[in-house]
């Protein structure tokens, strides 16, 4: 429900405004001043992030013998860097590392990010736990709307159009969804309009549903954690096909740069391609 209200603002404010209308994703004045406040009111709500960076990595091996998947090397810095930088732009500084596989190289390289501004923790596994494993160890952090994402992805997001359509569409989980040439390789969702149906698992060429696959990265409310069993347990296997069948699992799909680096080929992809978080 609307309501309608007025507003005195100063001339240049005004004009701004007016030039954000485009007729299409911004239709007019009104709708341009929901938006800029939909968006400030998003940076101030989603502040945390969990980042999975407990795999071993063994398709990058013989990288991975020596470092977590994490602090592989992506032009200069960390892979996971470049998460954070896409993070920092959104106002999200909280995050949470779940780490597993040489965990204390990561825990060690905490003191060199400081520089960053953001307040950096960890969750660690004994064991390995899955996608969603982690999330329940993180549950006393998880009070409001928060992100998961890959931690062997680069990507680039915008963060506040994703969770917006998020609460929109009163989802418990958003998942990002990105296009690529061979889904045959990936889970491709099968879409209702924006809402998710079911990822097919490495479909047959002729039997792909689109071109939309799973791009690692997530808006969850805090009660999907309660639907986490403790130890090992996949996010993308035991728990979104529940929230599925809930009605309230929706994809967000985006145009923006996204490399996998799980192996030495897409590695070797990224290293080509990726242009960095983009600066607007």
């Amino acid at each position: 429900m609307k309501e309608r209200i007025t507003l005195t603002v100063d001339k240049n404010i005004l004009e701004g405004i007016d030039r954000m209308v485009d007729g299409i994703s911004v239709r007019n004045r009104s709708h341009a001043v929901e938006v800029i406040l939909s968006r400030h009111l998003a940076s101030m709500e989603l502040k945390t992030a969990l980042i999975l960076c407990g795999g071993e990595g063994t398709r990058l091996r013989p990288i991975t013998y020596e470092i977590p998947k994490a602090l592989v090397p992506v032009h200069g810095k960390p892979l996971v860097e470049h998460l954070f930088d896409l993070l920092r732009k959104y106002g999200v500084n909280d995050v949470i590392l779940a780490v597993g596989h040489k965990k204390e190289k990561i825990i060690g390289e905490k003191g060199n990010w400081a520089r960053l501004g953001m307040k950096i923790s960890f969750v660690e596994e004994e064991k390995p736990l899955g996608t969603a494993g982690p999330i329940r160890l993180a549950k006393e952090r998880l009070t409001k709307s928060f992100i998961v994402s890959n931690g062997d992805e680069l990507k680039d997001i915008n963060i506040i159009d994703m969770y917006d359509a998020h609460k929109n569409s009163h989802a418990l989980v958003t998942i990002a969804l990105t296009t690529v040439d061979d889904p045959s390789q990936y889970g491709v969702a099968r879409l209702e309009g924006n809402r998710i149906i079911e990822f097919v698992e490495k479909p047959s060429k002729g039997k792909v549903p689109s071109k939309l696959i799973n791009a690692g990265f997530y808006i969850i409310e805090p009660e999907v954690v309660d639907m986490i069993p403790n130890g090992y347990c996949s996010i993308e296997k035991e728990i979104f096909p529940k929230i599925a069948k809930m009605g309230r699992l929706y994809g967000f799909p985006f145009s923006g740069q996204w490399f996998d680096t799980g192996t030495m080929e897409r590695y070797e992809r990224a290293l080509k391609g990726w242009r960095g978080v983009r600066r607007e």
